[in-house]
């Protein structure tokens, strides 16, 4: 059977700006309450594993980071046909998951009737263990109106969570942004862009 929409976050949280796509859906999450037939589901990286979740939804809608070439922290939105199934040239660091996703949905006759996707340019995707920048960070609230008005139009209005609802996280409390930002450790503890003493111990083992 399938359900009238799925909300996913896609994304790496352990790669900085990569992150943006789950911190999205998740912020949605505890901001909105939806009804039973919006499925709301931190995508990661899982690539084609996500076929059985596009197939079943009768529309799409994604949160993920883009690089469409423009300032940092720009979100853009993209629907329907705007959204490439097939493509030369790689826009997102998981096109080759999604997008495979959606053109095997297409072929078999069970895409979803309306895609929209939802994306941010990224500042920073090769800090290892690092958190989504500033700018990426501060588009988050703006990435959730849209959705929220989104998934209105298409006749699925969210309530708002009151501050003191109760509701069970869509991750492990660790990985929520504020644990995770600081459980990590600091640049000068654990160089995450290449550190210089391990690969001046790896070309020591290699001669």
């Amino acid at each position: 059977m399938r359900c009238e929409a799925l909300v996913l976050g896609i994304g790496n949280l352990l790669w900085a700006d990569e992150g943006f796509g789950v911190r999205s859906v998740e912020a949605l999450h505890a901001a909105y309450a939806f009804p039973d037939t919006v499925a709301v589901v931190d995508g990661g990286t899982q690539g084609l594993y996500l076929y059985p979740f596009v197939a079943s939804a009768r529309r799409v809608l994604v949160f993920d980071a883009i690089d469409f070439g423009l300032p940092a922290g720009t979100l853009k939105v993209l629907r329907d046909g705007e959204v490439p199934a097939w493509s030369a040239a790689c826009v997102s660091p998981h096109q080759n998951g999604f997008n495979d996703v959606l053109a095997l949905a297409r072929l078999r006759g069970e895409a979803p009737e309306q895609v929209t996707l939802i994306g941010v340019q990224p500042e920073e995707l090769e800090d290892l263990g690092g958190s989504v920048r500033t700018s990426v960070k501060a588009r988050i609230p703006a990435a959730v109106d849209i959705a929220a008005r989104e998934l209105a139009a298409w006749g699925l209005r969210g309530r708002r969570r009151a501050p003191k609802d109760d509701f069970p996280p869509l991750n492990a409390s660790t990985l929520a942004l504020e644990a995770y930002e600081r459980g990590r450790p600091d640049e000068a503890s654990a160089c995450r862009i290449g550190d210089p003493r391990v690969l001046a111990r790896s070309r020591f083992a290699q001669d």
